[in-house]
């Protein structure tokens, strides 16, 4: 970098900052002219029903693009979707070097097999540990604990002061896998001195603190051992710990256990790989569930959050050939809802208990079956206590979230907690920390093969197409520039009929018939205006008669 007084360090959320998931952060440092930057983090959330068809959606991130030649890398702090499921799509576009945890690295190598013309991503190997140089950012990844291997919270260091970008974290006193929370060295940069933390939000409106994965495990086996029939335990694919334990009690109570879904198999496969799964006996395959007493088996697999293709909402509808679930078995949801697919979840439920499938979750009684991986209020007020940072962002959060952590921040004595979201430029040094400038922000869409906005994928109409259809005329003139016949009518999605029991599709050919004949012969000679007279004669009968409007495309051709 070089040497100016105008030098800032700056932090820029592209995502992630005013709603769960797509988390995406850069850090600049340098005049306002001349910034390097780094993207800690690229991820991805999931589509609503506001976006039919949609496959994933990324954040926008045409603000770095245009600055791609100052940026210096990318580092990913583990290996969630919402961390970085978007690498795959997004990094042809920065084609920056990227540095991973071996195990995130191995899951995007899986992940990048799966995916037809996926590039190849050169990948720097990282450890909790480490510390590395990434443009004028020294890096040191610390250990934290999380709900999948390897998680790490990153000191970034610079001539203007060190930073703490926490990731995904909690303060877990037995967890699964190795190793705890590294205390000692957030301690040690406490006492150096901090400028910022910022920090994970997502469970800042829970007081205390999580239960350990121990604990959870312990009520896994519990379950399992008091179970008469099979038992299935849904569960996030890449909570490699949880799989761990799952995988352990069914060994305690002399259970084989059974694993579907295609996520689950990859990420067993990679935890394998790295030793995470050694001293547990193999998995069964499918071809062997039948000779297996009910009483002897655990069936791990995914679907916790109601996706219709995944393997528990199959075990629902019985359509797996080989594997099913019988009245008086017990399905486990060892997660948590994400926000907006609570709906697709209680569907799958229904469909087992229907079934006379005992559904148990996190909740139920003293069953203790799922714990979080986000740290709850206790936890947080620890991190401030051990960091003594200047200056606290919550991250990671909808805005419930960030102003309950931005109080708490502050009631643990944090002079400086400005209000961050989406797109804000916010100078941390030299300075107070404030917002200076708005940058581009928003969501782009990954909608089969193609990346786009709503515009360009073709959602904005697919969404109205939805709700109210599509109707098609093929308008053809003579030479005289009268009608040759009826126009062709084509109509996707409307009823059949009124209210009085009159047909739809003849209502809307008498409309478009109607307004041709209004248009004088001379006109007509203005082929888009024929076509633009009936389109809205036709969506005008539409909603006349059933008070919608549908999409009309019409050709006239002479």
């Amino acid at each position: 970098m070089a040497d100016n007084n105008n030098a800032e360090l700056v932090f820029v959320p592209l995502g992630g900052v005013g709603e769960i998931g797509m988390n995406f952060a850069l850090y600049g440092l340098g005049p306002p002219t001349a910034r390097e930057w780094i993207v800690v983090d690229v991820g991805v959330t999931f589509p609503g029903p506001d976006l039919p068809g949609v496959d994933l959606v990324l954040p926008d991130i045409r603000f770095i693009e245009a600055q791609v030649k100052t940026l210096r890398g990318i580092v990913i702090t583990h290996a969630h979707e919402d961390h970085y499921g978007a690498l795959l799509d997004l990094w042809p576009r920065l084609k920056a070097p990227v540095w991973m945890t071996p195990f995130s690295a191995g899951l995007l190598e899986a992940k990048r097999a799966a995916e037809a013309k996926a590039l190849k991503i050169p990948v720097e190997i990282y450890k909790a540990g480490s510390t590395f140089q990434v443009g004028p950012f020294s890096i040191e990844a610390i250990a934290v604990t999380h709900s999948i291997p390897e998680p790490v919270s990153l000191a970034i260091t610079t001539p203007l002061g060190t930073l703490i970008h926490t990731g995904d974290w909690k303060i877990d006193p037995a967890p699964t896998l190795p190793p705890l929370i590294n205390e000692n060295r957030f301690r040690a940069l406490g006492e150096e001195g901090v400028l910022a933390l910022v920090c994970d939000s997502t469970n800042a409106l829970r007081e205390g603190e999580s239960p350990s994965e121990e604990e959870v495990g312990e009520g896994i086996r519990k379950v399992i051992a008091d179970a008469p029939g099979r038992v299935a335990v849904t569960t996030f694919s890449s909570n490699v710990g949880r799989i761990k334990s799952i995988a352990e009690a069914a060994l305690a109570t002399d259970r084989q256990v059974l694993v579907l879904g295609r996520s689950l198999k990859r990420v067993i496969d990679v935890a394998g790989e790295l030793g995470y799964l050694e001293g547990l006996p193999p998995f069964i395959g499918e071809d062997d569930f039948g000779y297996i007493p009910r009483d002897k088996v655990v069936i791990l697999c995914t679907g916790s959050q109601g996706e219709p293709r995944a393997a528990l909402a199959k075990l629902a509808r019985d359509e797996f050939r080989n594997v099913a679930l019988s009245p008086g078995d017990i399905v486990i949801y060892s997660s948590r809802s994400i926000p907006g697919n609570e709906k697709a979840i209680l569907e799958t439920k229904n469909l087992l208990i229907d079934q006379g499938i005992r559904i148990i979750e996190d909740g139920d009684g003293d069953a203790l079956v799922h714990v979080s991986g986000h740290p709850r209020r206790n936890e947080l007020r620890k991190m401030y206590d051990w960091v003594k940072p200047r200056i606290a962002i919550p991250v990671h959060g909808e805005a419930a979230h960030l102003s309950a952590h931005a109080n708490l921040a502050r009631d643990c004595g944090v002079p400086e907690v400005p209000r961050v979201r989406n797109g804000d430029l916010v100078r941390l040094a030299p300075g107070d920390a404030i917002v200076i400038d708005q940058v581009p922000v928003g969501r782009l869409m990954k909608d089969g093969r193609l990346i786009g906005g709503e515009a360009e994928t073709g959602v904005r109409d697919r969404r109205k197409l939805s709700f109210a259809g599509h109707v098609a005329l093929n308008v053809v003139l003579d030479e005289r520039y009268e009608l040759s016949g009826d126009p062709d009518l084509v109509a996707i999605g409307l009823p059949e009929s009124d209210d009085r029991g009159e047909d739809f599709e003849e209502m809307l050919l008498d409309a478009a018939v109607g307004a041709f004949d209004s248009i004088p012969r001379q006109r007509r000679k203005d082929l888009d205006l024929v076509s633009e007279a009936v389109r809205r004669a036709v969506r005008s009968a539409a909603n006349e008669v059933w008070g919608k409007k549908p999409l009309v495309t019409v050709f006239v051709t002479r």
